[in-house]
């Protein structure tokens, strides 16, 4: 299919135009059936309405010529009284006793052999009917009545022409009815279904324009309570969600790449002196390879942490019911074995939460070699401390050290990406592991904080399953 194609189709095949056919398709259906049933309904009453009124008058002619004996003549046209005595609402016409018209009616009726029996017949009363006969253009229904012992009979007949002209009428009027109401039911279903649409068609052509352009930032049109307008907030949710992941990868990748340039020139000023390594004293040699085995663990360090911190970012483990505790004491047995560093574990409270238990594991491990690292000599235990709810549905994990603290200008960037302080470049380390925590505690619906210890050291913790940490300090990043 051609691309000019492709539009013309999904016009056919839209929603408006789906929803426009199916209420007029609906509305016909409605309308047919109601109009059908109403006019048979109203047919068959008039006919049974009016051949009840000729049944009546017959049945009455026929009374009448039981009790009296009547001739022709009290039936003539031209006899006194005879408004009296003829049927009203219906033609007469008189037979005599051999059958022939003494007294025609207008139209003539017509005569067959069983009126000119019926004519000749002894007893009165005696009746034979026609129906559906047809004189001239109009459709009659007769009734022979006999007069008895032979004096002849009366022809009376009722013109069913005029009823059925009624009922064609009704049905013409029925039928232009229903063709402007399925017309109008129409014309409202398109209205209808643009105005319930056009918020879709709006969402619609914005989804559009950021598969065409790629571009997370546009403007989405939301408006309304309905499913409508929460699915248009959802969706431009979702687009602000998406750029901010777009945006963060972006920096993430500046900011490794602004990393990784610095180990990597390294290595490649030390790989070049390894061509005159003959060159070099004994000591200078050493010095060399450890130089290369420190720099090659450096970059190890730094790209699982990238890793780490990029698999956190679009984590998809699915969250369970974890004990923060339990993950604590696990994280320092390992670091017991790892540093040889007495490590405590306080709990007190419930610290169960719903989370992810990689992640908040590796969150607490990065928190625990963080105090290993910056407290390298130090005699004091390093504390670790898990407590809750410190407030409903809070749970607050912290790791105290007697480290050299952290001065109060990098208390607001411990937690940036590759940020370290000053007198802390020396030390081993890429500066994301504090970042790692923070994606971990906001993933968690908390926060990470970092404050100076009384007596000399750091607190750094996160908070799980309650929002914001609460007075500590804290910020965006890692250390």
């Amino acid at each position: 299919m051609g691309a000019a194609g492709i539009p013309r189709r999904l016009r056919l095949l839209s929603l408006r135009t789906t929803f426009a056919v199916s209420f007029a398709t609906v509305t016909a259906v409605v309308t047919v059936l109601v109009g059908v049933l109403s006019y048979n309904a109203a047919a068959r009453l008039v006919r049974v309405d009016h051949e009840s009124v000729f049944d009546q008058v017959v049945q009455d002619l026929r009374d009448e010529v039981r009790q009296r004996r009547m001739t022709p003549d009290d039936f003539s046209s031209s006899a006194p009284g005879h408004d009296i005595v003829r049927p009203v609402r219906t033609d007469v016409q008189v037979l005599g006793p051999d059958g022939r018209v003494t007294d025609p009616s207008d139209p003539r009726l017509p005569v067959t052999e069983s009126d000119r029996r019926t004519a000749g017949a002894a007893v009165s009363a005696r009746m034979v009917q026609h129906k559906d006969v047809v004189v001239g253009r109009d459709v009659y229904r007769i009734a022979t009545v006999a007069l008895g012992g032979g004096r002849g009979a009366v022809q009376v007949a009722q013109e069913f022409g005029d009823t059925e002209d009624l009922l064609r009428s009704l049905q013409r009027r029925t039928g232009i009815l229903m063709a402007a109401v399925v017309t109008a039911a129409g014309l409202f279903g398109w209205w209808l279904a643009r105005r319930i649409t056009r918020r879709l068609v709006a969402l619609t052509a914005a989804a559009e324009d950021v598969a065409r352009t790629r571009r997370l930032g546009i403007q989405v049109p939301v408006t309304g309570l309905d499913e409508v307008g929460r699915l248009g907030r959802a969706f431009d949710r979702m687009l602000g969600r998406l750029a901010q992941s777009e945006e963060d990868q972006r920096r993430l990748v500046q900011d490794a790449g602004h990393e990784l340039r610095t180990p990597l020139t390294s290595l490649r000023t030390n790989i070049s002196l390894l061509r005159r390594i003959d060159e070099l004293p004994p000591a200078a040699r050493e010095e060399l390879v450890a130089d290369l085995g420190q720099e090659a663990r450096e970059l190890t360090d730094l790209v699982n942490e990238l890793v780490d911190l990029a698999a956190g970012q679009s984590d998809t483990e699915p969250p369970q019911r974890v004990d923060l505790a339990e993950i604590a004491h696990d994280v320092a047995t390992l670091a017991r074995r790892r540093t040889g560093r007495e490590i405590s574990v306080r709990a007190c409270g419930d610290t169960t939460t719903d989370g992810r238990p990689a992640m908040l594991t590796r969150a607490v491990s990065n928190l625990v070699e963080n105090a290993t690292k910056f407290d390298r000599d130090g005699t004091g235990p390093i504390e670790v401390s898990v407590a809750g709810p410190a407030r409903p549905g809070t749970v607050r994990v912290e790791v105290l050290d007697r480290g050299p603290g952290i001065a109060d200008r990098d208390l607001v960037h411990v937690f940036d990406r590759f940020y370290r302080a000053a007198d802390a470049r020396s030390q081993p380390g890429s500066g994301l592991g504090l970042s790692i925590v923070r994606e971990v505690a906001l993933a968690h619906g908390g926060a990470p904080f970092a404050h100076r210890r009384e007596g000399g050291g750091s607190v750094i913790g996160f908070t799980v399953g309650g929002g914001p940490a609460g007075d500590e300090p804290h910020s965006g990043g890692s250390g």
